[in-house]
């Protein structure tokens, strides 16, 4: 019976399928994400920044087709969307060794490659936090959740760990078989999900600007939504400005080398992996609400350590401060991600998840500027230090909102066309 309690929502058939799926799919991404640059540098002998633009193309999707793809993915079953998605991106990335091996792979390729895949991964993302409720009803949300992100956290430091040794085996070109089997795979297992969504009411006049501002208006009337996603903004573009600078602070000022580095940043992964595993016992004893604001709040300042630090026992302590920083952020993210799935109307979620994916992905180019500015002013040091001090401040609009006293999700979706119950920190403005 204990072992049947811990395994929750895995006994499930359907999510269980969904979680491995989770698993190939994050962890063929997580392969791209060090493989496709080693490809250009590897085998097209790319510069820094044909490397730094292919980069960027993998992250421009979310600019190029964030908001419409909500409204698109709202006229579509999200099951449909993932499974076509997942096989497209498994596709695409197949171009690329067959191109090599045909001795016809270019950079133009590679950015032709990564521009596809952020695309679809774009509308895959939407689709899958929009099926979650469907698949396990609302009142699961936050378990749902909470174990996804723990497969996903579990990729992020594997993922690595696989790709590292395929790259010196076989090649980087080659590596990206991985990837691409993988991502057909989840594609695969998703099509054996047997519950399936009832088909969107279909409209003979869609309007896609007036669907896009439908979702946007749902977002920011509400104080709780808006809270949430003014919230996400800050944090994410402080983080960027943190992160463009910390690579520099722990190579230049603390003389750290890659391994160094590397064991630093998988700290980070297994903060993350131990926050998806605490966080449906955290919201529970916080509070679904509180748990969004509180989690910043004492995780957030830890992060003035890593400027403080100095090679030895300061480091070590600092390296702990940014591994509660990711688990601080995987149970903020798995709260405020369950507050918005249990919120939205049906017939909105896929409206909702892209308006708040573009708002709050919107800033991490910026960061990434304002990080390399900062730092040539103030120092990587310096920069650390405001980005400690921004993200802690990212805590303040969910403080200010109804989520403060909120300790449960809401029971009843939010009304996209009337005015709400205040007493469920709905009400428009």
């Amino acid at each position: 019976m204990a072992k049947s309690s811990r395994l929750g929502l895995l006994r499930n058939r359907d999510f269980g399928r969904l979680f491995a799926a989770t698993a190939l799919g994050q962890l063929g991404d997580r392969i791209i994400f060090l493989t496709l640059p080693l490809v250009a540098i590897a085998a097209l002998h790319a510069d820094e920044f044909q490397v730094g633009l292919l980069t960027s193309m993998t992250s421009a999707g979310s600019l190029l087709v964030g908001l419409p793809a909500g409204a698109w993915v709202d006229r579509m079953r999200k099951r449909s969307v993932m499974i076509s998605t997942d096989l497209a991106r498994a596709l695409f990335l197949l171009t690329v060794p067959v191109a090599w091996w045909a001795g016809l792979l270019t950079l133009w390729w590679l950015y032709a490659v990564a521009l596809a895949h952020g695309v679809l991964t774009v509308f895959f993302d939407v689709a899958y936090v929009s099926y979650l409720p469907h698949l396990v009803g609302r009142g699961n949300l936050v378990e749902g959740n909470s174990k996804l992100s723990a497969i996903r956290s579990v990729t992020s430091i594997s993922g690595p760990t696989v790709a590292g040794p395929l790259v010196g085996l076989v090649g980087a070109p080659v590596t990206l078989l991985a990837s691409s089997a993988a991502m057909a795979m989840s594609g695969l297992l998703a099509i054996t999900i047997r519950k399936r969504e009832e088909k969107p009411e279909s409209s003979e006049h869609h309007q896609l600007a007036r669907e896009i501002k439908e979702g946007l208006k749902f977002v920011v009337t509400y104080p709780t939504l808006r809270a949430i996603m003014l919230g996400e903004v800050i944090f994410n573009l402080f983080l960027v400005m943190y992160q463009t600078m910390l690579l520099v602070f722990l190579e230049r000022e603390i003389g750290l080398q890659s391994f160094g580095i590397g064991l630093i940043l998988s700290g980070m992964g297994c903060g993350a992996l131990l926050g998806a595993l605490l966080a449906t016992r955290v919201s529970k004893q916080v509070g679904q609400g509180p748990v969004i604001w509180i989690a910043s709040l004492v995780t957030c300042p830890l992060t003035v350590l890593m400027p403080l630090a100095r090679t030895g026992w300061s480091l070590y302590v600092a390296a702990i401060g940014l591994a509660a920083l990711s688990l601080g952020g995987v149970v903020r993210v798995v709260a405020q991600s369950s507050f918005q799935q249990a919120l939205t109307p049906d017939r909105l979620l896929g409206r909702m998840s892209a308006t708040a994916r573009f708002v709050s992905w919107g800033g991490i180019p910026l960061g990434g500027l304002l990080g390399g500015a900062s730092g040539s002013v103030f120092g990587a040091t310096g920069t650390l230090w405001i980005g400690a001090a921004g993200m802690t401040l990212s805590a303040l609009p969910n403080f200010l909102s109804p989520l403060r006293a909120m300790r449960t999700l809401p029971t009843e979706k939010a009304p996209s066309d009337s005015p709400c119950d205040d007493r469920h920190g709905l009400a428009r403005t």
